[in-house]
């Protein structure tokens, strides 16, 4: 496989004086593939009987995005023995006499720092590390107490404002860090084809980090390649599945979107919008489990998603065990990154119909005044509902398990 000289700085990270490899930019970039590479034999190669750790977002992503690709390396086989203890977490590698071990860890929230906590490490590769507290980033870095441990960072770009840019990035100098910086193009294996199919899956803030690599603040419509266009014809379908996601309010409206699958694309047909400021009335849990029941009608429901907050709601749902309920993965700037990714590939289409998710989709917009990204509040419980179905089911990857297709 070729290797770029981006890629090349990588595997000569080890033999220079840095204490810290810092790699960030374009999604599919080669930066993540090799730094596991070159972590791993920096490792075997200077240290036996130690431990190390690699970090993701969540054990799963780690795990899917760094462990199983390297151990299906012909390279990784070739060079050692590989023992992947899946239920404890931890890549045995071995070569020789020399041995050590890779425990993988996920930065999900402030709570995560307890998970790596009374670990003594050699080193640490932070894959994704923006998206992980900066709570648990240092309780991993003071985890690395053993003599000649090394520092291995990895990002795609988000706010400006971010801390790991304020800390690390712009202060790389007082960290004797290492930053390489990448684009699409410094991947090799990347074909024409291939680099034009993910430079056609962003827009906005996503296309300005993920496909050139920058760090940007997020401003503007949340869904800008939401245009006319975008929006489906009321028509006669031939659905053959049917799910239903629903974001609850009790002072707040409470937004219900009917999807059915027809030809591969999920369509959002049918909505249910009720304002309890507008209409001067609440509604209580019954009430609005009597209007799902009616929104969902005759239809073979494969699964109700619901807003995770709505404790009371869920439980009435479950106890009358009319429709499968799943909790929604509220998972905001995720939800947001494949929701706009489902309307650029098409993948999910609002009809026309859905009168007050369009007029959602209009007015949905990034806060501009916050450091982090975050979406104003208002005018989103049906980009909620939509975020819900979009993250929940794994519809924007077809490889995840809960695809419905």
């Amino acid at each position: 496989m070729p290797i770029s000289e981006k890629q090349k700085s990588i595997l000569a990270f080890p033999y220079s004086q840095y204490d810290a490899l810092i790699c960030d930019g374009a999604v599919r970039s080669g930066k993540t593939s090799i730094e596991v590479v070159a972590f791993i034999d920096w490792a075997m190669r200077e240290f036996s009987g130690q431990r190390f750790g690699i970090c993701g977002k969540t054990v799963g992503s780690a795990t899917e995005n760094m462990v199983i690709p390297y151990i299906s390396r012909s390279y990784a086989k070739r060079r050692y023995t590989l023992h992947w203890r899946r239920s404890q977490k931890i890549l045995e590698v071995r070569r020789g006499r020399r041995v050590n071990y890779f425990e993988v860890f996920g930065g999900r929230d402030e709570s995560s720092f307890t998970l790596i906590q009374g670990r003594t490490l050699a080193g640490v590769l932070l894959d994704e590390v923006v998206l992980m507290p900066e709570s648990f980033v240092n309780q991993a870095l003071a985890r690395c107490s053993v003599e000649g441990a090394r520092i291995w960072f990895s990002c795609n770009p988000g706010n400006p404002s971010h801390w790991f840019k304020e800390e690390w990035i712009d202060k790389r100098e007082e960290h004797n860090a290492l930053y390489l910086h990448f684009e699409m193009t410094d991947n090799p294996s990347l074909s024409k084809k291939t680099l034009a199919r993910y430079q056609s899956m962003y827009h906005g803030v996503f296309y300005d980090r993920y496909v050139r690599g920058l760090w940007v603040p997020a401003e503007g419509l949340i869904y800008p390649m939401f245009t006319d266009d975008r929006i489906a014809p009321d028509a006669e379908r031939q659905y053959r599945k049917y799910m239903i996601s629903m974001d609850y309010g009790t002072r707040n409206p409470t937004a219900m979107v009917l999807w059915g699958l027809c030809d591969g694309v999920w369509y959002g047909f049918k909505e249910y919008y009720f304002n309890s400021r507008t209409e001067m009335a609440q509604k209580t849990d019954q009430e609005y489990y009597d209007d799902l029941c009616k929104f969902a009608g005759d239809l073979p429901i494969d699964h109700i998603i619901i807003d995770p907050s709505a404790l009371s709601f869920i439980t009435l749902a479950e106890k009358n065990h009319c429709f499968k309920v799943w909790d929604a993965d509220n998972d905001v700037l995720d939800g947001i990154r494949h929701t706009a990714q489902c309307i650029s590939d098409g993948t999910i289409r609002i009809c026309a119909a859905c009168e007050n998710t369009i007029k959602e989709f209009g007015l949905y917009s990034w806060d501009e005044d916050a450091t982090e990204d975050r979406p104003i509040k208002g005018n989103d419980h049906a980009m909620d509902a939509v975020r819900y179905f979009v993250q929940t089911t794994g519809v924007w990857n077809k490889k995840s398990g809960r695809t419905l297709f």
